[in-house]
């Protein structure tokens, strides 16, 4: 009887364990959505109120940036993203030089609670204006 009741137990478990955590996924299932240079550059035109992230060093953005840009290298976001971007629901704009590391920011940003986050890439491939 004995046996049985284990059996019956490791089935029931077994069964009930998906079920169990329906909804509760262990984090934020929020994601960053990946845009063109040209839809940032469209939002930037017609948007206001958003933060513009460069994820690259100091030395490529003194080469030249973005205008109006500000200089959070992706792997300082986690460190400095919530005490220079306060406002988690705020469009937050994120590129780099080439996308590799703007991804990771954007990735970070969502972990962290960002809930409106767009990565458009890399610079190398943004064809309007730059300043040094």
């Amino acid at each position: 009887m004995l046996k049985r009741n284990k059996q019956f137990l490791i089935m029931l478990l077994t069964l009930a364990l998906p079920f169990g955590c329906v909804g509760c996924s262990g984090g934020n299932s929020a994601t960053y959505e990946q845009i063109s240079g040209a839809e940032a550059k469209a939002l930037m035109d017609s948007e206001s109120g958003y933060i513009i992230i460069d994820a690259r060093t100091q030395e490529e953005y003194d080469q030249g940036h973005i205008p109006g840009a500000i200089l959070i290298p992706e792997y300082e976001i986690a460190d400095r993203a919530e005490k220079e971007l306060p406002d988690k629901d705020q469009l937050i704009l994120v590129y780099c030089r080439s996308g590799r590391r703007s991804k990771i920011a954007a990735e970070e940003l969502v972990k962290l609670g960002y809930t409106n986050v767009k990565e458009f890439g890399g610079i190398i491939d943004w064809k309007y204006e730059t300043v040094k």
